[in-house]
C-alpha cells in the first residue's frame, strides 16, 4: 500500500482538527438542538422558545501509536506506526451539522436536524502484518515471524447523511423538579463504504533481502465497498464526493432527563436551566442502513497459503484501493470465495450515554459524561466507535461560557482541551492542551453557530 496514502489516511488534518464530538459544549446549560445528539430529552430544556442551528463541525483524530512529537520530528511515520506488538488502532472522523431548528410549546418540544458523517478506522491491525504489507517487513529481523490472532483486523471507511426529527415531552415540570423523555427518529442516507477484514489470521512472514513473503497462512477475509470509497478509501476527497445517497435506512435515539432546580425560572416562558443537578441517560444510533450502488460488492473469502506456496507482499506497495488488494489476492490463486452479496447492510455505531452536571457554586458547574459502545466493533458490517469518559468544569457567565474538558479515551488515553461559548457561537477542542505538549495521541477541534428567539 502506498505509504503516502497510509499517512494521509491516518493524519491528514491532525494539526487542524479524536473522540467525543463537541466535548464540553454538548452539556452546556445553554440548551438547543445541538444537545439532542447527546440526549433527545434535552430538547425540552431549550433556553429559548425557538432555537436555530446554522452550522456546526467537529473533526477528530485519535490513535494508540503516533504522537504529535512523532509528526514533527519523524520522517518515517509508517515505521513508527507498526513498531511493537500492540495492535494498531486509529480513528479519524468528521461530523458536520447543517440547518436545524427546535420549538418548545408548553410541555412539548419538537426539533429537526441534518448531519453528514465521515469515519475512517484502523481496528486491531497486527503491527507485524501491517509492517509486512506496507513496509515489506522493514521493522522485522531477517528470518521468519509467526503471527496468530483470534480477532478480526479491519480497515474501514464510511460516509453517510442523516435527517432527524426529535420530540421531547416533560412528564414532570414542578418548581423544583423536572423529568423529560425524548425520542429522535432518523432517515439515513448511505453514501460510501469500504471494509477490509481479516479474521483469525495465522501465518508466517519471512523477509529475504528487501522482499517480504507470506507462507503457511489461513484466514477469513471480507472485502466490501460501495460508492467512491470503492476506488480509494484513503483519500478524503472520496468521502466528500459521495457522502450522501438516497434514503437507505432508519435509526433512532431514546433518552430521559431529570433536573433538580436551584429555583424556579424567573421567566416562565424561558427555561433558564437554573438547576443544581442535571442527569441524563440515552441510547443513541440504534439502526442500520443498506448501501446500494453500481460499485457495490461484499464478498467473504478463505485465504489459504500452504506447503511450499508463498505470497510476495511487495505487490501491495502501490495499491490504490480495496479492489486492488482483492484483485492481487485473487490473481495469486490463494483466495477462495465463500459468499457474495450485491447490496449489504451496515449497523450504526450504537452507544449508551450517561451524564451528570452538578452546580458547585454560583456559575461554576462540573459535568461527567460516559460513552460506551453497545456492539462489538470486530464484525465487518459494524461502524466503529470508541469508549470514553469526560469530566468538564465549566463556568457559565450568561453570554459567555468556558469549558475545560478532561477525557480518558480507550485508544488515545488522557487528553484535555479548552472551549468557549459567546452567545450562540462556540469554539473548542477536547485535546488542544495535550496536543501542544507533543506527546498526545489525539487532536480535535469543533466550532459552530446557533441562536435562540424569545
Amino acid at each position: 500500500m502506498k505509504k503516502r496514502h497510509l499517512i494521509a489516511m491516518a493524519f491528514v488534518g491532525l494539526y487542524a482538527q479524536a473522540q467525543e464530538h463537541f466535548a464540553g459544549i454538548g452539556l452546556s446549560s445553554r440548551v438547543g438542538v445541538l444537545n439532542t445528539q447527546f440526549n433527545p430529552a434535552e430538547l425540552n430544556n431549550m433556553s429559548d422558545k425557538f432555537d436555530i442551528n446554522l452550522f456546526g463541525i467537529s473533526a477528530n483524530v485519535s490513535n494508540n501509536k503516533l504522537t504529535v512529537n512523532d509528526l514533527v520530528n519523524n520522517d518515517n511515520l509508517e515505521n513508527v506506526l507498526f513498531r511493537g506488538t500492540d495492535p494498531v488502532n486509529l480513528r479519524a472522523d468528521v461530523q458536520v451539522s447543517g440547518f436545524g431548528m427546535g420549538i418548545k410549546f408548553k410541555r412539548f418540544a419538537l426539533g429537526l436536524s441534518t448531519k453528514i458523517y465521515g469515519n475512517m478506522d484502523i481496528i486491531d491491525v497486527d503491527p507485524r502484518l501491517g509492517d509486512a504489507f506496507v513496509n515489506a517487513g522493514i521493522n522485522s529481523i531477517f528470518g521468519a515471524t509467526t503471527v496468530s490472532n483470534n480477532f478480526n483486523q479491519r480497515v474501514n471507511g464510511t460516509a453517510w447523511g442523516e435527517v432527524a426529527g426529535t420530540v421531547a415531552f416533560s412528564l414532570i415540570n414542578k418548581e423544583k423538579h423536572k423529568f423529560n423523555v425524548g425520542f429522535t427518529g432518523k432517515l439515513l442516507l448511505p453514501g460510501s463504504f469500504a471494509n477490509m477484514g481479516m479474521d483469525k489470521f495465522t501465518g508466517t512472514i519471512s523477509r529475504v533481502g528487501g522482499v517480504a513473503y507470506l507462507t503457511n497462512t489461513q484466514a477469513s477475509v471480507n472485502f466490501a465497498y460501495s460508492g467512491e470509497l470503492a476506488n480509494s478509501f484513503t483519500q478524503f476527497d472520496n468521502y466528500s464526493k459521495s457522502a450522501i445517497g438516497s434514503v437507505g435506512g432508519v435509526g433512532f435515539d431514546l433518552g430521559v432527563n431529570y433536573q433538580c432546580r436551584d429555583k424556579a425560572p424567573e421567566n416562565p416562558k424561558k427555561n433558564q436551566n437554573r438547576y443544581k443537578l442535571n442527569l441524563g441517560m440515552a441510547i443513541r444510533n440504534v439502526g442500520s442502513m443498506t448501501f446500494k450502488d453500481p460499485n457495490n460488492k461484499s464478498t467473504n473469502y478463505t485465504l489459504s497459503i500452504q506447503g511450499t506456496q508463498s505470497l510476495n507482499l511487495n505487490q501491495f506497495e502501490n495499491v490504490e484501493s480495496i479492489q486492488d488488494i482483492e484483485t492481487i489476492l485473487l490473481n495469486s490463486g490463494y483466495l477462495t470465495k465463500t459468499t457474495s452479496n450485491k447490496d449489504f447492510k451496515v449497523n450504526l455505531p450504537t452507544t449508551f450515554v450517561l451524564y451528570a452536571d452538578v452546580k458547585v457554586i454560583s456559575k461554576l458547574f462540573i459535568s461527567g459524561y460516559l460513552q460506551q459502545r453497545v456492539k462489538s466493533i470486530d464484525v465487518n458490517d459494524q461502524i466503529a466507535t470508541q469508549n470514553n469518559f469526560t469530566i468538564t468544569p465549566h463556568l457559565n457567565l450568561g453570554f459567555f461560557e468556558f469549558f475545560l474538558p478532561f477525557t480518558q479515551n480507550e485508544i488515545s488515553g488522557f487528553n484535555t482541551g479548552l472551549g468557549i461559548r459567546a452567545g450562540g457561537f462556540y469554539l473548542g477542542s477536547g485535546s488542544g492542551i495535550t496536543a501542544l505538549m507533543n506527546n498526545a495521541k489525539q487532536a480535535d477541534i469543533y466550532l459552530g453557530w446557533r441562536f435562540g428567539i424569545f
